[in-house]
């Protein structure tokens, strides 16, 4: 599994989505520039939190970490 990858499938997620970033991140409890940094950098969420930016972007798992087939 490839670190850019995963950015590049979260970004992705997040721009199908229609959802602001800014309001993904209230939604979580996180300020938007850590979700940014999320998007960019070699950052990534908790596994809750993970989980719950799944949720709210009706998005698998396995197709954010690059295992969808």
């Amino acid at each position: 599994m490839r670190y850019k990858s995963m950015h590049k499938n979260l970004r992705e997620a997040i721009n199908k989505s229609g959802i602001l970033q800014k309001e993904i991140a209230k939604r979580l409890g996180i300020n938007p520039s850590t979700l940014s940094k999320y998007t960019r950098l070699n950052i990534f969420p908790a596994l809750d939190t993970f989980a719950e930016l799944c949720l709210i972007l009706d998005v698998l798992a396995d197709e954010i970490l690059g295992r969808r087939e």
